[in-house]
């Protein structure tokens, strides 16, 4: 081909590649609004807008939430299946004096998660985080029917030996021990492979939650997790909260070079909250393996564990992409618009749609006193300066903020409503845990359960430091570019 002939060529190609990207414009305006959020389509729309090919690729792989039909059907039969089973359950009553707000809460919580509101529960909060470990094998050392375990992050370190022994120590004497672990999430810890290992040397039944498996035809989009924490044993005992399956710098040389260490908060449960509980577990089981398991709600046995709340009305509200509905959104925003004298959130990701944001600076605005627990460093870049963007419109709006002190990562994930209502669970209060993420929170009613989590939010603020907004108004230029450039990714779901 002639000089002429290639300048041709390529003045074509060029027009054709410049028509494709207004068709890719074109079709994005008409299909990424559907369905949802305005910040998140216009989000998507502005990185195809900017970058075409690019961004569209990128919507292809991270813009759905859809595991697949047939996923989704067997989280609706397991989620009628719960349903039923739960119906038998006695009513509970509200405790004394509670908000008249919160039969509707209550309601809201059973029409998206399908789990009731139960009675007469003891709830001991966990706030050491070896304690926790510690308390949780010697649960399965005891266990003489079943384990059920599930954890977002798992290692089989030198912190979570004993945990592991005592699971394999109950396999091989016959106890039924059934072991979730979310694919991905494990898959970045060193050692990975050789817990996969061991694992396989023992009797204990494992699987991996929401695996990428391209081989075997299992494709998602692939940040996608399941980021529950639970354990339940013979139906007599549980565990949930933010704490992960692993030692306290995460395996990680850059951790233990940095000093971090996570902190968590756990509460190990008696009484019917363990029956849903289990419930939630039996549903990811039968998500995972197509095997139906058996929940049964046991009576509670008398236990006598020093800090033990007792008599506590719990319900546990599971949420994620098989919802139709952000179960956990729509709870925490209806418990903040509840609050009429004070509101503590303790999240490490604060990173919150238009309906939290309002809700919260509503909160502060209406006189409510309300607070904020963050980790002072961040220990993830993006999800850190996504945060500090939300910061000024929290403390112009009179939220009070405290950064626990770093090198310590502030984990737990929990907030109390005046004095009628804790939260404690997995879910952080971000568009992650929102959106793509399958969460359990755990909601706990009455003045005695509230003050013991106000004793952890005070600890938290005596070792705390308060962030003014004399002091973040002086943040460097550069850094607020970046936040509020990362903040845009916050929506890309």
């Amino acid at each position: 081909m002639s000089s002429l002939d290639w300048a041709v060529l390529a003045a074509v190609l060029g027009w054709a590649y410049l028509a494709f990207q207004g068709i890719l414009r074109l079709l994005a305006l008409g299909v990424i609004p559907g369905n949802r959020k305005p910040s998140t389509g216009m989000a998507w729309l502005l990185l195809i807008v900017v970058v075409p090919v690019f961004g569209f690729i990128v919507f292809l792989l991270f813009g759905r939430t859809s595991l697949g039909e047939d996923r989704h059907a067997r989280q609706m039969r397991a989620k009628a299946r719960i349903r039923e089973r739960t119906e038998a359950l006695p009513p509970a009553d509200l405790p004394e004096g509670s908000s008249p707000l919160l039969p509707s809460v209550v309601s809201l919580n059973n029409r998206l998660g399908s789990l009731p509101l139960v009675c007469g529960n003891g709830v001991l909060v966990l706030e050491d985080y070896d304690s926790i470990i510690e308390l949780m094998t010697e649960s399965i050392t005891s266990a003489t029917s079943y384990v059920h375990v599930e954890f977002y992050i798992m290692a089989w370190d030198e912190l979570t030996d004993p945990f592991f022994t005592a699971m394999a120590d109950a396999a091989e004497r016959g106890v039924n021990v059934l072991f979730l672990f979310d694919h991905l999430g494990s898959r970045g810890i060193p050692g990975y492979r050789e817990t996969i290992a061991k694992l396989k040397e023992t009797k204990i039944q494992w699987h991996p939650m929401l695996p990428i498996m391209p081989l075997k035809g299992r494709i998602r989009r692939p940040d996608l997790r399941n980021h529950r924490k639970l354990l339940v044993v013979d139906g007599v005992v549980g565990y949930t909260g933010s704490l992960n399956l692993t030692e306290r710098g995460y395996n990680k040389p850059k951790n233990h070079k940095l000093g971090r260490k996570w902190v968590e908060c756990m509460v190990r449960v008696h009484g019917q909250i363990v029956a849903t509980l289990d419930s939630v577990f039996a549903m990811d089981w039968y998500a995972e393996t197509d095997e139906i398991l058996s929940i049964q709600v046991r009576p509670a046995l008398p236990v006598d564990d020093p800090g033990m709340v007792e008599d506590v009305s719990c319900q546990l509200v599971p949420s994620g992409p098989g919802f139709v509905a952000e179960n956990n959104l729509r709870l925490f925003t209806t418990l903040i618009y509840s609050a009429t004298r004070r509101i503590s959130l303790t999240s490490p990701y604060f990173v919150p749609d238009e309906s939290l944001l309002y809700a919260v600076t509503t909160a502060a605005q209406r006189g409510i006193e309300v607070e904020l627990f963050v980790s002072e460093a961040s220990d993830q870049f993006m999800v850190g300066h996504a945060q500090a963007s939300y910061y000024r419109a929290l403390l112009e709006a009179g939220v009070r903020i405290y950064l626990y002190p770093a090198p310590y990562i502030l984990h737990s994930k929990h907030f109390t409503v005046d004095d009628d209502v804790a939260l404690i669970g997995s879910s952080n209060m971000d568009m992650r845990s929102f959106a793509l993420n399958y969460e359990i929170s755990m909601m706990m009613l009455g003045p005695e359960i509230v003050a013991r989590m106000r004793a952890v939010e005070d600890h938290y603020r005596d070792l705390s430091r308060e962030l003014l907004l004399e002091e973040w108004l002086q943040r460097k230029p550069r850094l607020r570019y970046v936040d509020n450039a990362l903040r845009l990714t916050a929506a890309l779901q």
